[in-house]
């Protein structure tokens, strides 16, 4: 059993860990990163398809959920988007900007990681795999405000810091390291916890839809999709458990248990209107024909048993307006109750964590709990599907490390 003391230790090697890590290092600070898994930064490694969605062109205070929408600000300013860009054009990191303003790397996630841990290295930070935190305790007298007990592969050690970083992340994805240790240290030094859920997730439904989902499986198309006052207009992808893809990753976000969804097949059209002149200029038209020059027609046939089962060989002459009106309805407000989410199994953040009430954000210091700190994911800030999420990493890491 050994006794280390370091000025700084910091739980979690993944976005907003090493970030602080090297913040901190830079400024003199003796760093240790404790990370549980037997790899660093293994969610950097698999985001946005291998090839890490690092930042945004844009990014602003509304593109994240917290209970206090104002919280992020301080951070997000201290440390911004253009700040990161510069450091990764300093690594000569090739990027490219997508739709949306979104940043990925060229070739892969794999520069991020590396520039990280680069930037670690040359500032002294030292970074431990396979070490599980199993107690932590605050010293009421002393040179260190805690000490940590900590399992490695070698046996128990005893380690002491004068500050301890939370950089634990949230419940999302458990394969690549998630837990929830940081929402028990924060409920053991008595900071409020908001309501964590599954968010950036794919749903699932358990009624018709099921069966409609997994005949479609694999399917994608642009639509808009609503849920209590968010609308995000994206790919949607049909999946053998439900539905996918951006737009329903992104408002998934603002999604709760018995919530339905309005989904727009049609976003750029007044579709009741659309059919109205459809049937007069091909009245002789089936429906199915007619919608297919806008829609797949597997959607379509899967529609048709919905909505006009009884006229699915009824020419357009034949359907009164409202008829037609009421289907154009349908088509731009499909409503959908889904079931559930996929869980933290698939989800790519987890929504709420620690009440930033009790959090400083200037420091990312507990407000009745001098020298621990959170950042990153634990906390209750999420962001959208975009960048956003990594640059609330930098953002946070950032000020922690200017102030541990």
């Amino acid at each position: 059993m050994s006794q280390q003391h370091y000025d700084v230790i910091i739980l979690g090697a993944g976005a907003s860990g090493l970030f602080c890590a090297f913040t901190a290092a830079q400024r003199g600070r003796r760093v240790l990163v404790l990370e549980r898994a037997n790899k660093v930064g293994k969610k950097i490694l698999m985001s946005g398809g291998g090839r890490c969605n690092f930042t945004n062109h844009f990014v602003e205070a509304d593109n994240f959920i917290s209970g206090n929408r104002h919280f992020c600000k301080a951070a997000l300013t201290r440390f911004n988007q253009w700040d990161f860009i510069a450091m990764v054009e300093r690594y000569n990191i090739a990027y490219e900007e997508r739709k949306h303003s979104q940043l990925f790397c060229l070739d892969s996630a794999k520069d991020i990681l590396n520039m990280l841990l680069d930037e670690c290295a040359s500032a002294g930070a030292d970074i431990r795999t396979h070490c599980e935190v199993t107690q932590v305790t605050a010293q009421k007298e002393g040179d260190y405000r805690y000490e940590l007990a900590v399992s490695t592969p070698q046996g128990e050690e005893h380690l002491h810091c004068e500050s301890l970083v939370v950089a634990t992340g949230g419940l999302s994805i458990p394969t690549l390291g998630g837990s929830g240790i940081g929402y028990d240290l924060a409920r053991q030094f008595g900071l409020q916890l908001t309501p964590r859920d599954a968010a950036l997730v794919p749903f699932m439904f358990s009624d018709q839809m099921k069966g409609l989902c997994e005949r479609l499986s694999g399917l994608a198309l642009d639509v808009e999709v609503s849920a209590n006052n968010r609308t995000f207009r994206e790919a949607l992808l049909f999946t053998h458990r439900g539905m996918s893809g951006p737009s329903m990753l992104q408002i998934s976000n603002y999604w709760h248990p018995g919530d339905s969804i309005s989904i727009n097949l049609l976003p750029d059209d007044n579709a009741g209107d659309w059919l109205l002149t459809a049937k007069q200029q091909h009245p002789r038209s089936l429906l199915r024909s007619v919608l297919a020059q806008k829609l797949s027609k597997g959607l379509v046939a899967e529609l048709q048993p919905l909505w006009w089962a009884q006229h699915s060989e009824t020419p357009l002459a034949e359907f009164s307006d409202k008829a037609l009106r009421n289907i154009g309805e349908q088509l731009n407000q499909w409503r959908l109750k889904p079931s559930g989410t996929e869980g933290y199994r698939t989800a790519e953040v987890t929504r709420g964590g620690v009440d930033t009430d009790g959090i400083s954000s200037k420091t990312m210091e507990a407000k009745q709990q001098p020298g621990l700190y959170f950042i990153g994911e634990v906390l209750d800030v999420t962001g959208w599907l975009g960048g956003f999420n990594f640059q609330w990493a930098w953002s946070s890491g950032y000020s922690a490390g200017l102030a541990v």
